[in-house]
């Protein structure tokens, strides 16, 4: 069976280089797991959604909820689904801070990320017209 989880975390440190670490890593291990999914990154803040079978995502948002390198993990939408939306990608990212920052006001309150503030349902339609728009990279 096939799941979607959306979360939002806060990073601990939000170097460049501590966020590529952690998209590598990603890349490395989540296609023998079957897992896909998009995460986006900015104003030190987290979206991700990751899709996969059950057990390999709740697994997996297991080790990122103990993850010292994200703080205030909050479960913002979980989903059985009939198919994958980002299944092209090992995993995506968008830097926030190069796009349309309309995009950004479309779901949200402000002009910067806030997934806290946002609903499951906005954030994952902000995701989908990131990735509509050409917003991400990094497809595998």
């Amino acid at each position: 069976m096939l799941v979607r989880l959306l979360y939002a975390s806060r990073a601990v440190d939000p170097s460049p280089q501590a966020i590529e670490k952690i998209i590598t890593q990603s890349r490395q291990h989540n296609p023998s797991s079957g897992i896909t999914g998009i995460l986006c990154f900015g104003g030190n803040v987290f979206l991700q959604a990751i899709e996969g079978g059950r057990d390999a995502v709740n697994v997996l948002y297991g080790q990122i909820q103990r993850d010292p390198r994200h703080q205030d993990v909050v479960l913002l939408h979980y989903e059985e689904i009939a198919e994958r939306r980002f299944g092209g990608w090992t995993m995506g990212q968008v830097n926030l801070n190069h796009i349309n920052t309309s995009i950004l006001l479309k779901y949200s309150e402000k002009l910067e990320l806030d997934p806290y503030a946002m609903s499951g349902t906005a954030a994952l339609a902000l995701l989908q017209e990131l990735m509509a728009t050409a917003s991400i990279i990094g497809r595998s």
